[in-house]
């Protein structure tokens, strides 16, 4: 395995925790390395490995969004909770480093359904919102694991 192999490896580690642990663009990272690797490389089993991750990203990308997107439509929170949600996660982000975007998320999402319904609903839809949230995580996550094994295969075929 060469140096640019293990930087690329490295880089996909971290993009797949970026992922999970909302610090880092982890698909952008995942992307990127397999991206470096394939210039690296070059061939036509490398570019086919790229092209490959490229659609895997992609799909996952737009299953993350389009899954839990429905999910919150049929429990009913509006995208102006979300918004609020993700303002606060920004500022938590800043105020209590990495666990901070998480835990503003949840408490700006909770006190604008608090608003909007009340307390005892804002519980209900404040969790299907995190479900949704989590399963956006899951699904980014999976795809770049995805990514990561056909890039493996494709170091191993190079």
């Amino acid at each position: 395995m060469s140096g640019v192999e293990l930087l690329c490896a490295l880089a996909i580690a971290i993009g797949i925790v970026g992922i999970v642990v909302p610090i880092l663009p982890g698909t952008l990272l995942v992307l990127a390395a397999v991206i470096v690797w394939g210039f690296h490389i070059g061939g036509a089993t490398a570019w086919a490995v790229v092209a490959l991750a490229i659609a895997i990203l992609g799909l996952g990308t737009v299953v993350k969004y389009l899954v839990p997107g429905r999910q919150l439509k049929s429990t009913g929170v509006p995208a102006t909770s979300m918004l609020t949600g993700a303002v606060l996660g920004i500022v938590g982000f800043f105020v209590v480093p990495i666990v901070g975007i998480v835990i503003g998320f949840v408490l700006g999402l909770y006190l604008a359904e608090w608003q909007r319904v009340g307390e005892r609903a804002a519980r209900g839809t404040t969790w299907a919102a995190v479900r949704a949230v989590g399963l956006s995580i899951l699904i980014e996550a999976i795809a770049a694991m995805a990514a990561a094994f056909v890039w493996v295969v494709g170091v191993v075929a190079t």
